[in-house]
Order: structure tokens, then C-alpha cells, then sequence
């Protein structure tokens, strides 16, 4: 099935490197046209876009609240509307056991990871979805489904962001709220445990393999599209099996 998103305008966070980038491109080359925030980005991102993409880059801190709404009106202003918002922007400066973490590192993974999501929402709502519907897309964790690791701190916000997407999709219907659960996917944010693990986990999982950015991308491309048009309020999981077990 092509999916096109032709007409559509969509703003991702996160969006220089990993998921982000890989759904902004997809998203570009489906027809739609892109505003791409992240903490330090330029256009040097574009550099496999479609010829012609029309597609905006904007430095700013996710977390930083105020300027949600500038980023948003801007987003407007440049391309007439907006109809999507993926909220992929997330930080993880802690690892350990959660009675070990600071405040600072807390309050940081609270900011970026869930209060963030709430606040760009509700500029998008505000200013674009409440009188047009739209989508929202929210990027979770397999980690937000389960306990277990030094990752309890970065996983309660994922297991936030998943409750979240249920509450908004019911608060904000007919718009859209979807939420993607990733397991351990090749990205520089996940260097670590690829470096470290990455074979031996392929080894575990039903498809044989670690995931690709290109692979959310692809789940996102239809989340957003008119062919999901009946779906909102679920997370779903992406992991190559790795939840089912049973692997050789």
C-alpha cells in the first residue's frame, strides 16, 4: 500500500540524528512537508531528502517550554497549518539504580521525556488541532512496558508517555494520539548497549536482528496517515519479536 501524506504538514522533535531524522525523511518523501526541531541541528540533516522536500530546521531545547509555541506558530506561519506532531525528543543523563539518581538528572529526564510531550501537545492543540484535527505521535519505550536494569528512571517516563497517550486520545478526539514502543533500535542515543550487546541480544530476537530507524519510521509514516484513520489511544510495540521469547 503507498501511503501518502501529500497536503500535510508535521512538526517532529528530536529530530537531527535516529528516529527522528529517519520519520522527518519519510515523512518528506510520503509528501509531506517538515519542520525539524532539535537541541542542535541544521540543514546539513538534509542531505538525503527528497529533491524539492519542503522541509525547515529550527535549534532549540525541546525542553525548553517557552518556546513551544513560537516553534509552532512558526510551523504555521511557513507552511498554512499543521496536522502532525511526533513528540520523539527524549534524554536519558542517568543509568543505575533509581535510588541512586539525583535530583538534577530527575528533573531533567521529567522535563525532556514527559513534561516536554505534555506542553508541545497542548501548543499544537491550541493553535492548529483544536479546530482541525490532526495526529499526534508519541515515541515511547519497549523499557516503558517492564522493569528491570540501571534504566528505572528513563523507563518511568516511558511508561508515563504510554498512560499519556491514552488520556489525550481521549481528551482530544476526533484528533488523533498514537503512541510507538521501540525496542533496542541502532542509533546513536542506544550506542551503548549496541556497541556492547547488540549481537548477542540479534541473536535472541524472532527476526534475527536489531532495529532500524527506517523500521519506526515506517510505523509512523501509517500511524499518521488516513489509512490508520480508526486508530488512537494505543502504544505499539516494535521489537522484532523480542518480547515473545522463545527464540533460538
Amino acid at each position: 500500500m503507498q501511503i501518502s501524506l501529500n497536503g500535510r504538514v508535521a512538526l517532529v522533535t528530536g529530530a537531527s540524528r535516529g528516529i527522528g531524522l529517519a520519520i522527518a525523511r519519510q515523512f518528506a518523501e510520503s509528501g509531506a512537508k517538515v519542520m525539524m526541531v532539535s537541541r542542535k541541528i541544521d540543514e546539513s540533516v538534509l542531505v538525503d531528502f527528497p529533491e524539492g522536500a519542503q522541509v525547515a530546521v529550527r535549534a532549540v531545547n525541546v525542553g525548553d517550554l517557552g518556546v513551544a509555541r513560537e516553534v509552532v506558530a512558526e510551523t504555521i506561519a511557513r507552511f498554512g497549518r499543521l496536522d502532525i506532531l511526533v513528540n520523539n525528543a527524549a534524554t536519558n543523563p542517568y543509568y543505575g539504580a533509581t535510588m541512586g539518581v539525583d535530583e538534577s538528572r530527575y528533573d531533567k529526564t521529567m522535563q525532556v521525556n514527559l513534561k516536554a510531550p505534555v506542553f508541545w501537545t497542548q501548543a499544537v492543540w491550541d493553535s492548529a488541532m483544536k479546530d482541525s484535527p490532526g495526529v499526534v505521535v508519541n515515541i515511547s519505550s519497549v523499557g516503558g512496558l517492564r522493569a528491570g536494569g540501571g534504566l528505572g528512571v528513563y523507563n518511568v517516563t516511558k511508561a508515563a508517555l504510554i498512560h499519556l497517550t491514552r488520556q489525550l486520545a481521549g481528551e482530544l478526539g476526533p484528533t488523533r494520539v498514537v503512541g510507538i514502543a521501540p525496542g533496542l533500535v541502532k542509533t546513536d542515543f542506544a550506542g551503548y548497549l549496541v556497541e556492547n550487546f547488540g549481537e548477542q541480544i540479534a541473536k535472541t530476537v524472532p527476526t534475527k536482528r536489531l532495529g532500524e530507524p527506517e523500521d519506526i519510521a515506517n510505523l509512523a509514516t501509517f500511524l499518521v496517515s488516513d489509512a490508520a484513520s480508526w486508530i488512537t489511544g494505543e502504544t505499539y510495540v516494535i521489537d522484532g519479536g523480542a518480547g515473545v521469547g522463545g527464540a533460538g
